[in-house]
């Protein structure tokens, strides 16, 4: 049996606010700012079906930033991602614009029910037809847990081993209907089989959950899930459970290590490292010649403000970044308190410092900036060749592209660097299914595997 070819995937990364992921993409002279309207999303939607890029997620927060100087006027003010709409509304009006197009929201285990998620996620796979994906995240911050009724966000280890527990609930509800339970005999009046609708009974430590479920399969088995653990512990969470990694690696020589060190991680967990795509975050800046896709950087870069930077900073670390002159290296004490343990790490190791500074974490991140990710600049043939550099290494199966404006980065990633890609053999001419999981080149899951192993 012949090896289907490699294709890189291509994911566009969302935000439910009024920027994308760079702060300054609001400012830009050509995005639109009808973000408040279904239309926005719906035009970026068509753009990228156009394309036939495979998926579109959506990152979430559950506050607005207002860590920074203990406030949130800072990011109203400067528009630091200050809007935070709920991002399940969003896909399912961009889902009945489309019809190929996987889409997926970001929820949290920390603050979330597992039946609560599995019902969600389930139903939109279903009013999609199984084009859904959930971006599973333990949430980063105090102000998300104040939100909660929470004082302070639970501790990073604790966060994940509840998480372990929420995955098994929401599957285990997930698999409640195997996939031939339905009958829909209107002659003899049977509509499901009883034999085929399991209980779950789940009683842990964290959750306690009954069942059954209430939504039957949808024609995928059940949405993709995506995760972007990169610390230690995040890093064996989403080895065990993800179907698309969500990564962030600063340099091509990180990325071929990174991505060989999480292949090998997942096939330590038990499963096949080939069904586990890892795509890391780009920006991508191309133009019809190298002066022009320069031009366009220039104008992308003049967008920032040292606020977004600071801000962001805050948010991401659960630390005021005001409390501290810029050249002060951080004590031990107050480097474990920082949230974002692999990015913490990150930026250590990248400064060679074991205490680095606030300048320190603001130059090394580049928080706020498009310096956060690498960034492909030039015409068509040199973005691509960038490109496939990183995925034929491999340093990863494909790339989570984040705008700088919108929803023109979109537009110019469909109408020049999309065929070029596509000339190499390297993305796909078109959809090769109805489904997400065809589209990753994914397997469906069966609920009847998912009981026999439980026996």
């Amino acid at each position: 049996m012949a090896v289907p070819h490699r294709m890189m995937t291509l994911i566009a990364f969302l935000q439910a606010q009024n920027c994308s992921n760079l702060p300054g993409s609001w400012r830009h002279p050509s995005t639109m700012l009808d973000f408040l309207t279904p239309e926005y999303y719906q035009r970026i939607a068509r753009t990228l079906e156009d394309g036939k890029i495979q998926m579109a997620f959506f990152d979430d927060r559950l506050a607005l930033p207002d860590i920074y100087t203990g406030d949130h006027s800072q990011a109203v003010a400067a528009g630091v991602r200050a809007v935070k709409m709920d991002p399940s509304t969003i896909l399912m009006a961009m889902g009945m614009a489309t019809q190929r197009l996987g889409l997926g929201a970001t929820y949290s285990t920390t603050y979330y029910e597992p039946f609560h998620i599995a019902r969600v996620f389930a139903t939109m796979d279903l009013m999609l037809k199984g084009r859904a994906a959930w971006n599973i995240v333990t949430s980063l911050n105090s102000g998300e847990a104040r939100n909660f009724g929470q004082r302070e966000h639970m501790a990073h280890d604790e966060r994940y081993d509840r998480a372990d527990e929420f995955m098994k609930v929401v599957l285990g509800h997930w698999n409640t209907w195997e996939d031939d339970a339905l009958i829909l005999d209107k002659a003899t009046g049977r509509f499901a089989d009883p034999a085929k609708v399991h209980r779950l009974d789940h009683a842990g430590r964290y959750f306690k959950s009954r069942g059954p479920f209430s939504v039957p399969r949808s024609p995928q088995g059940q949405p993709v899930l995506i995760q972007a653990g990169q610390s230690g512990r995040g890093q064996a969470f989403a080895a065990k459970w993800a179907d698309l990694v969500f990564v962030i690696f600063h340099s091509f020589q990180d990325g071929v290590r990174e991505y060989a060190a999480f292949k090998a991680a997942v096939a330590a967990a038990g499963r096949d490292p080939a069904s586990v795509r890892v795509a890391p975050a780009c920006y991508v800046c191309v133009g019809e010649s190298q002066a022009a896709a320069e031009d366009k950087r220039a104008v992308i870069e003049a967008t920032a403000r040292d606020v977004d930077r600071l801000v962001l900073l805050s948010e991401v670390l659960n630390y005021d970044f005001a409390r501290k002159p810029l050249d002060e290296p951080f004590s031990d004490e107050e480097l474990a308190e920082l949230s974002f343990q692999g990015f913490r790490d990150r930026v250590i190791r990248l400064s060679g410092k074991r205490n680095p500074t606030v300048r320190d974490f603001i130059t090394i991140s580049g928080r706020g900036t498009v310096a956060e990710h690498p960034m492909f600049v030039g015409d068509p043939k040199q973005v691509a060749d960038q490109m496939e550099e990183w995925f034929t290494a491999p340093a990863c199966d494909g790339f989570v592209l984040a705008a700088t404006s919108m929803p023109g980065a979109y537009d110019e990633v469909v109408r020049l660097l999309v065929p070029e890609l596509q000339r190499r053999g390297l993305f796909h001419q078109d959809y090769e299914g109805p489904t997400l999981r065809d589209n990753l080149g994914l397997p469906r899951p069966r609920a009847a595997d998912w009981h026999a192993a439980r026996r």
